[in-house]
């Protein structure tokens, strides 16, 4: 393989783990909004754990806040 072809597969890589990591952002921030709104809905933190494919200790982390006693 040719250094410019390297070079291109390398700049070519780059830029598709650029558009992943900014999709994963976009998701990560929907799904923040989401569980925010269902929380202020009254779902159970454990019910949006199990949709969300979370733990809930995973769910206060997304939220920034800590688990009530």
């Amino acid at each position: 393989m040719s250094e410019a072809t390297a070079l291109r597969r390398i700049k070519a890589a780059a830029r598709k783990r650029e558009k992943a990591d900014a999709a994963k952002r976009e998701a990560t921030d929907d799904l923040r909004r989401y569980c925010a709104e269902a929380k202020a809905a009254g779902v159970p933190i454990t019910r949006i754990a199990l949709e969300a494919g979370l733990s809930r200790q995973g769910v206060y982390d997304l939220l920034g806040e800590r688990p009530s006693s």
